[in-house]
Formats: structure tokens, sequence, C-alpha cells
């Protein structure tokens, strides 16, 4: 039997629907409450109008606004390249030729110890708001590796990308195209069935426009959506190879040309970006503003991975799209929740309306602003998840 709760005394509610708040695409809600029934938002609105339900909790005049949706992370994994970074940081930079010390660290690792990575992250970002995580393959690159992993990621996650191309496996680096066959063929077969999406990264040094169309068409072909990794170390064609596939996202979108952004804006493909990435690459910035004012839907996701974002913390990276990517607070906000929802085509997370899951965060804050306006700080200080509170 589900039972019904009111959370009341919110000082200030995101709904991300205009509809039942201030009309701004926030939706905001001031002293306002929420009901849960079971695992879905069943009432939102004005404090003093809540309906009667069999438990109460007071926000105490804290803010609440939808879990955060983070659409991109790479979790499956074992090692850590902290010299990498450290080198980095003294001035070496960053290729995606160092995914190899992590292929290796994860194919020797057992099941139990990739457990064990996937559990902790997913924990250490659910303490952090994030109430949906989506997570990639892509540290194997081998039938049974790419294959344990989405096994591995479906145990725990409903949003998994199977992403044997990540980059061409070393034993097959003198032969890209013997790599391309096995990701399109055997591979895919092994791994369609624990996956829902497929992802390339197209990139320099990775995979070209060609191989990265013929991977995400057969991907396609079996029942898998296009994601993909695109222009994010240089100008290429990953992001009018999304638009062309109705990918759910094209991901980084550092290096844009007008064409690109037009792209973007006349489909329905979302450019989710990254921050952490570019943070702890010291990389050009993604221009959120000129997406943004150019109508383009854009989401922002951690990145969470051992080499290039190893951070899990969403309200970090709204933070840094706020002070170094031209977003304003509200902007932020609903692209790490709304915007991550629609980049992966779904409706009932990233908002707070009658019928969506009852996935909710609550600030130590009076507004969500804080999020950005104090950087660093441990805001959130409840999370609910599927209408059962978890922090």
């Amino acid at each position: 039997m589900s039972s019904s709760t009111v959370i009341t005394n919110i000082a200030t509610l995101v709904t991300n629907d205009p509809s039942l708040g201030d009309t701004s695409p926030l939706g905001l809600v001031r002293d306002a409450a929420v009901v849960i029934d079971g695992d879905r938002i069943v009432w939102t609105g004005a404090s003093s109008k809540a309906p009667a339900t069999d438990n109460r909790v007071d926000a105490g005049g804290r803010a609440a606004l939808p879990g955060f949706v983070d659409s991109h992370s790479h979790l499956v994994f074992a090692g850590d390249r902290t010299e990498e970074f450290n080198a980095r940081m003294s001035g070496r930079g960053y290729t995606a030729g160092g995914i190899r010390t992590t292929v290796a660290a994860t194919r020797a690792a057992s099941d139990e110890e990739l457990e064990r990575t996937l559990t902790r992250y997913l924990g250490e970002a659910l303490r952090q708001g994030t109430t949906t995580m989506e997570t990639k393959s892509g540290y194997g690159l081998t039938v049974a590796d790419e294959a344990r992993a989405l096994r591995l990621a479906a145990a725990r996650t409903d949003e998994v990308t199977y992403l044997g191309a990540h980059i061409v496996a070393p034993e097959l680096a003198d032969d890209p195209a013997a790599y391309v066959a096995l990701v399109t063929g055997e591979m895919l077969d092994a791994c369609a069935p624990h996956a829902r999406w497929i992802d390339v990264f197209c990139e320099q040094g990775a995979f070209d426009g060609d191989q990265a169309r013929a991977i995400l068409t057969a991907g396609r072909a079996k029942g898998l959506h296009p994601r993909i990794h695109a222009n994010q170390l240089s100008h290429g064609p990953g992001v009018q190879l999304a638009v062309e596939l109705d990918a759910a996202s094209a991901d980084h979108c550092t290096h844009l040309t007008d064409a690109d952004v037009d792209a973007l804006a006349h489909s329905r493909t979302v450019a989710t970006l990254l921050p952490g990435a570019e943070f702890s690459t010291r990389a050009a910035w993604p221009d959120a503003r000129r997406l943004l004012d150019a109508g383009v839907t854009v989401a922002l996701s951690t990145d969470c991975n051992p080499g290039s974002s190893f951070t899990s913390s969403v309200p970090f990276c709204i933070a840094l799209a706020v002070r170094d990517m031209r977003m304003t607070p509200d902007e932020a906000v609903w692209s790490a929740t709304a915007g991550g929802a629609a980049a992966l085509r779904r409706t009932d997370v990233g908002r707070l309306t009658p019928g969506a899951y009852a996935d909710l965060t609550l600030l130590d804050a009076p507004s969500h602003v804080h999020l950005a306006y104090r950087p660093g700080v441990p805001l959130v200080s409840g999370v609910w998840r599927r209408g059962v509170r978890v922090v």
C-alpha cells in the first residue's frame, strides 16, 4: 500500500512547468508544497492549499527542485589517472589516447571491483542530488568486456549506453576497419540486449564521420537510439551527423560553426555541455550563450570519468556553466534537470509535475540560485528518489 506525503513550507519550488508557476521556464512557485503518492508527484502548488496526506515533511523554508538528470557519464571502470591529470595540470595537453590506460585497468578488474566502483559513484552522485544517471561502457573494447560493463550498469540504472566505439581497441590500432566491423557485428549483438543507447566518440584519434555513421546506423537497426560525442577537441562532422540521424544528444559541442548551431536549433537533438571536462583539461569552454540564443535545447551533465572529468557533482557543473559558459542560474538549473531529461527523451523525470516520478532535491538554501551563488558548498540536504527519501 502506498502512502502520501506532503513536503510543505518550500521557499522556492522549481517545477519546470511554466503553467504551474510564474510562467518562466522554471515554473517557480513561492511558499510551495509538493504531494507525493507512491513513486509519483500528484500535486504541486501553494503551501496554504496543500491537500491532506498521510505524512508531512516541513522543508523549513528551503528550496526544492527536480532531482538532477545526468545524461552523460562513464562509471564502469577500474583504476584512476591521477598521474595523467597531474602531468596535464603541469602543462601537457589532453588527447583521446589516455583512455587506453583505463582500458587496461578495466579489463584486468573483476566484476566485483567494477560493481564497487559503479555503486560508489552512483551513490556519490545521489548524495549530490542526481536521481537519474546515464552511464556508458567503453573501457573494455572486447566483446566480453563491453557486454559485462553494460550488464553491470543495467542492474543499477535505466539509462545505459553502448560505447564500444570509444577508441579503437589497442590490439586493432593498425586495423580500424576491423574494429568497426567488430563494434557493428559481434560486439553489438552481445551488447544490445543490455543497453538503450549507442554512442561513438567522433573525433580525431577516435572515429571519423563515416565510421561513426556506420556504427550508429548499425546500432539503430538493433533498436538502440543514437547519441554522439561530437566536436569536443576540434571541429568535425559529429554535430551534423547527430542531427542527420536524429540523435537524442550531441555531447560536448565545443567547436561549432554557425551551420552546426543552426542544425541543432532546427532539430530534436539536445546539445549536452560538459563543463567538468573543460575545467579538468583547461580546454576552451563551449559557448552556451550562443546555443541558447539560437534556440538550441541545452543539457548540462558531469561527464564523470577517470580521465577528463572526474566529478560526479552536478552542482559544481552548474556553477561552472554560470561562471564560465555565460548561462544564467535559471538556464543552468533547467539544463541540469529538464534539459538532461530531454537528452534522454524522458518526460517522467526532470520536472516536479503531476504524473512525473517523485525525484526531488532539497537545498539548504532558499533559492536554486544558491547552486551557482555558493560554489563548492554542499547545499543538498535531502533527496527523494521514486518517492522514497534516500538522503
